[in-house]
């Protein structure tokens, strides 16, 4: 199904012809929604603190974990106290569940699993938004949101919008869901601050950023072994552009003898993973790892990568924000 999926979006398979109708159905609810916002019969929740929301308009991986923690980093490196919020897809989760460092993503969800392992930042997870961030602001020292997606979550008030775009991708055929992987139409990204071009080029006004990979890692974190580059490797994935991650190491010269493609957020277990690494070393994605971190054998390894921006963005970025945060600061003593 997910083979077939990614050719009607992507390489221009008919079938597309036939869910046409479905993605005007889709259509109409999501004005439907954006109307009742604009208009103001529905409200958008303002929050004490400046919300940062990072998300995209297709459906699919395009960057957004690493954009996260990129931007986790930039705002600690100048004086801020950030917190994350994140719905948490792929998990049920009822209320609001504060991530903590060693929490498994079968509980809490990949990406949030993912981005406290690395940088051990406050995060709340849940399916409303409105109440995770208040969650967050209530138990912990934050002083920014961040929220991991959510960009057409329009309950909650944001104050600076990032898109994410697939640099090869794209946008697939330009048919909403389900026909086509667009959440909303290209013309939103004329509304938001920042649009972001993972792996480029980069088209006029977005912001190239690349992925850069640092050494392999152990899933196994109790190990710190070095990883022999003239072993052979399964590669596997589950996240939204396998063939990405593929790509990558195939160029780094790892030597991949295999690779196998699971969908986004499944889970995985130790018989199953066993027996892709009875002969050689596993090699898996760093979101893939968290969930493999209780069971993880000797032989599987993870690539960590590192998003890189310009300094232009990150000027442009902390002005606005210092901006909102002052202009919030100055409502809430009444000025």
């Amino acid at each position: 199904m997910q083979q077939l999926i990614h050719r009607i979006w992507y390489q221009g398979h008919q079938a597309k012809w036939l869910l046409l109708p479905l993605a005007g159905l889709f259509w109409l609810i999501s004005y439907i929604r954006r109307v009742l916002f604009s208009c103001g019969l529905k409200q958008a929740q303002v929050l004490p603190v400046p919300v940062i929301v990072v998300g995209n308009i297709t459906a699919g991986g395009s960057g957004k974990t690493p954009t996260v923690i990129y931007l986790i980093e930039l705002l600690r490196q100048h004086g801020y106290k950030p917190g994350v919020i994140s719905r948490g897809y792929g998990v049920n989760i009822n209320g609001v569940v504060a991530v903590n460092p060693n929490a498994k993503a079968c509980d809490v969800g990949d990406e949030p699993a993912m981005i406290v392992a690395r940088t051990q930042v406050p995060m709340v997870v849940g399916a409303k938004r409105v109440s995770v961030a208040q969650t967050l602001l209530a138990d912990f020292d934050v002083d920014v949101i961040i929220s991991d997606d959510g960009l057409q979550h329009y309950a909650l008030g944001r104050d600076i919008e990032i898109a994410l775009v697939d640099g090869e991708r794209r946008y697939g055929n330009h048919c909403l869901l389900p026909a086509g992987p667009l959440r909303e139409g290209l013309w939103r990204l004329n509304s938001v601050d920042f649009v972001i071009n993972n792996g480029g080029p980069a088209h006029n006004g977005e912001v190239l950023m690349t992925l850069e990979p640092a050494p392999l890692c152990q899933v196994d974190s109790s190990r710190h072994d070095q990883f022999n580059m003239q072993h052979n490797v399964v590669a596997m994935a589950g996240i939204g552009n396998p063939q990405r991650f593929f790509n990558s190491i195939s160029q780094l010269g790892y030597k991949v003898v295999q690779t196998v493609e699971f969908a986004d957020h499944q889970a995985f277990d130790q018989k199953q993973l066993s027996e892709l690494s009875a002969q050689h070393s596993l090699l898996m994605t760093e979101k893939d790892a968290v969930k493999c971190r209780d069971f993880a054998q000797s032989n599987w390894w993870y690539l960590p990568v590192n998003a890189k921006l310009n300094s232009e963005f990150d000027h442009a970025l902390l002005s606005q924000l210092q901006q909102v945060a002052q202009t919030k600061k100055g409502l809430s003593h009444g000025i």
